[in-house]
């Protein structure tokens, strides 16, 4: 099976020395993959990287098979849209909008609004009857389910989950990391996850920093 995503002995640097080296990984159509280190080992910065947010320094990525490196920013972006689903440690949603509004909101720039899509996302993630709630009326754990349902309304071939669940208690970080990987496979997607918590992913491939 070609992978949805390869990297070759990526490494980052800053003044003082290397964060890390000579990284590599493999991920193909619906498999997981644990990003585990502790606070400032560099696994948001291999995560920027691996999603094209970094310039490389050293090493290659590929998206499905196609190099990332020297592509221009504006196609890289559009790439990057259709490719990848991302979620971050906080969950940056639009707090003007309502929950199905900011799931939607990938559909606007891709130009494909899918209203249904969108509320069956919600419902599979327990906020079927909080579609029409703004930001600040969801709970944090309501909140970081509606970035997911947002980063997968596109149906990614890579979803790309930067800590999180760092902000939520064990039980709730256990179930946005369930529903994640789920409906990851559902989509036939590739799900790349970091995080510091061990005892969370225990039995998933792992890669430490």
């Amino acid at each position: 099976m070609n992978p949805v995503l390869e990297a070759i002995d990526l490494g980052f640097s800053y003044g003082n020395g290397y964060l890390f080296r000579g990284v590599s990984l493999r991920l193909c159509p619906g498999e997981a993959l644990t990003i585990l280190g502790p606070s400032g080992s560099g696994k948001t910065t291999l995560l920027h990287l691996l999603a094209g947010l970094l310039s490389l320094q050293e090493g290659e990525v590929y998206w499905e098979g196609t190099p990332i490196r020297g592509l221009p920013e504006g196609v890289l972006a559009r790439r990057r849209l259709r490719f990848m689903g991302l979620v971050f440690q906080h969950h940056f949603l639009f707090p003007e909008l309502t929950a199905l509004e900011n799931v939607l909101a990938p559909g606007y720039l891709a130009g494909r609004v899918d209203r249904a899509l969108a509320l069956g996302l919600l419902a599979r993630l327990g906020l079927g009857e909080r579609a029409d709630f703004l930001p600040q009326r969801l709970s944090g754990g309501e909140r970081q389910r509606v970035a997911v349902a947002r980063a997968l309304y596109l149906r990614p071939r890579l979803l790309l989950a930067d800590e999180p669940t760092a902000s939520l208690d064990r039980t709730q970080a256990k179930e946005v990391l369930r529903l994640m990987r789920e409906l990851a496979r559902e989509v036939g997607a590739a799900l790349l996850f970091s995080t510091h918590d061990e005892a969370l992913v225990e039995g998933l491939p792992t890669l430490r920093l």
